[in-house]
């Protein structure tokens, strides 16, 4: 009777073992190396940074300014201006401090980068570096100085601010991180708060308390 319940036990034993490393090979599985997080960033960015001075080239290319093409009438339009400040045109005499927010801007991303450990955050963060620097190349490079250009925008709906992919892009990764903040999941991955990433399993039970 004891050699048959030794083997219970050991064969419970072995089950148990077996969840766990299940569990824990999907745990490896969803966790990817420093180098993944870091791959698709800079997909991301290059993605967002890409295809807003593709489309700038293109409006640049085949619109005179001021000129205003219908798309989706009366909800989507075309119409190329060149912005020196930023949305609504606020601080048109100052564009050298939107050139120095839009080099910070991916400076800072860089650095908290070292922490990536969420695919969705490492999304939100290339969209943001790329949507600052595809607009901090305007600053830079177009006219009329260098560090003083002024922005490509064309994007127009009714009753908003005309703007371009650049700013979609770091508006969908404002929205992409105040999600991910808002649901509790930190730069690396894990729960925001330190009590909830053992599950609670730190704390007490009421019968273990008592």
């Amino acid at each position: 009777m004891t050699e048959n319940h030794s083997d219970r036990s050991a064969a419970a034993g072995d089950g148990a073992s077996g969840t766990g490393g299940v569990q824990q090979t999907g745990r490896s599985r969803r966790k990817l190396s420093k180098s993944a997080y870091l791959l698709i960033m800079a997909g991301s960015g290059l993605f967002a940074y890409l295809f807003d001075q593709l489309t700038k080239l293109w409006v640049v290319g085949t619109m005179t300014e001021g000129q205003i093409t219908e798309v989706f009438p009366p909800v989507l339009s075309w119409h190329f201006i060149r912005n020196s400040g930023a949305a609504f045109s606020i601080g048109e005499d100052v564009t050298w401090i939107f050139t120095i927010i839009q080099a910070a801007v991916p400076l800072i991303v860089f650095w908290l980068s070292r922490r990536l450990g969420s695919i969705w955050w490492s999304i939100a963060f290339g969209l943001l570096a790329g949507g600052a620097l595809g607009n901090l190349t305007d600053r830079l490079f177009r006219e009329p100085s260098f560090g003083m250009g002024h922005v490509v925008d064309f994007i127009a709906l009714p009753n908003f601010a005309i703007f371009n992919i650049a700013d979609s892009a770091v508006v969908g990764a404002v929205i992409l991180i105040c999600i991910l903040t808002f649901k509790g999941v930190g730069i690396d991955g894990l729960p925001a708060e330190p009590d909830d990433r053992d599950g609670g399993k730190g704390r007490p039970g009421p019968e273990e308390g008592a």
